[in-house]
């Protein structure tokens, strides 16, 4: 079975950073994307990135972009969020995501993803 861990959650002060890491075993397909949702609480759930295998193409939400990055070690066993320039608006539970699902450089298309992992907190304080 996939199976998904997200870490690295935490409490930062505005402007700080945090890196996220989504460990990721089980994986039987040959091309998969993994990324990364967020929830803050009383809003919907938003697709904040994605990497996929077959070319390392990333997409970053708008909001996102610039200060977010994400990354991959060489066995894909664990993708990176590197969250830089924190912001109070960034505060959510951020969820890794698995499957085959489309993802581009313009586009994060949710159908396709198969695995869930549990989330890990962000909290930043202003």
């Amino acid at each position: 079975d996939v199976q998904l861990q997200a870490s690295g959650g935490g409490l930062v002060q505005a402007g700080g950073s945090l890196r996220l890491s989504c460990a990721a075993s089980g994986i039987t397909l040959k091309d998969y994307a993994i990324g990364w949702f967020r929830q803050a609480p009383g809003k919907e759930r938003e697709a904040v990135s994605c990497i996929r295998r077959r070319d390392d193409d990333a997409y970053y939400t708008y909001s996102v972009k610039g200060r977010f990055t994400i990354s991959r070690d060489s066995a894909w066993a664990t993708v990176y969020l590197q969250m830089n320039s924190l912001k109070p608006e960034d505060t959510a539970r951020y969820y890794c995501v698995e499957g085959d699902f489309y993802c581009s450089e313009n586009y994060f298309d949710p159908v396709g993803i198969e695995r869930w992992g549990k989330g890990t907190l962000v909290t930043v304080s202003s």
